[in-house]
């Protein structure tokens, strides 16, 4: 059997051989044997291990990238590449949320609202219900600094202009994705400042950074399916 010494993997990797045996005690990567000098005797499974690894943390995360390599090495393929799918499926979603937000960015004329009469002065009622939400739910967005109403100077209460509503429209498309509040700023007040370009230049960040972290989502599936070829999970070609 061919071995590898610690140091010649940390090379192939570009990592310093303290990295491996970290992974190592994380229960990560099997325990490997060892020489009459102590010294740790790697296979080709273990580089398989430390590859996937490698190509998973940027990808899907630390948490998630153990756990599915701890599955790997319980012969449970099958719970492996569910959790890989799941966060693929979220990708996928934070995609089209980006999709919407651009299409809406787009079009000055709120099209989603095309059937329905905006007045130049709405209530927070009339404004949640043009945009489908809830009153509650804009109280909150404005408590996070993403809307500013103004306010009637005789009795207080919220105004709401079509401005308002297509942030509101923006901010229900966007609440669900991992840019939540520093990005969903960006959009908001870019948005009340009549700075379409700007919003959606941070729009197209947030597309490319999807699209960057797709790739590597695939490149570490593509490792993941070599690992389980290696300890014998799956067939080879």
């Amino acid at each position: 059997m061919e071995y590898y010494k610690p140091i010649d993997i940390a090379r192939q990797l570009n990592i310093s051989t303290s990295a491996l045996r970290h992974y190592e005690s994380w229960g990560v990567v099997p325990s490997p044997e060892r020489a009459a000098n102590g010294y740790r005797l790697y296979t080709r499974m273990h580089l398989a291990y430390f590859r996937c690894l490698r190509a998973m943390f940027p990808a899907f995360g630390v948490g998630l990238s153990c756990d599915v390599l701890r599955h790997i090495q319980r012969g449970d393929m099958d719970s492996a590449f569910w959790l890989v799918s799941h966060e693929q499926s979220v990708l996928q979603h934070e995609k089209a949320v980006a999709d919407k937000t651009l299409a809406l960015l787009q079009d000055p004329e709120l099209p989603i609202l095309a059937n329905k009469k905006l007045k130049s002065a709405m209530t927070i009622g009339e404004a949640a219900s043009l945009a489908g939400v809830q009153d509650s739910a804009i109280r909150h967005w404005e408590k996070e600094g993403l809307l500013k109403p103004g306010r009637d100077p005789d009795n207080g209460y919220r105004i709401f202009t079509p401005l308002h509503i297509r942030q509101i429209l923006l901010i229900r498309t966007l609440r669900r994705t991992v840019y939540f509040l520093e990005r969903m700023k960006d959009i908001v007040q870019a948005v009340e400042h009549q700075s379409i370009g700007k919003a959606k230049k941070v729009t197209e960040q947030a597309l490319h950074s999807i699209h960057e972290r797709n790739r590597q989502q695939f490149r570490a599936v593509s490792e993941l399916v070599e690992l389980c070829k290696e300890v014998g999970l799956m067939e080879r070609d």
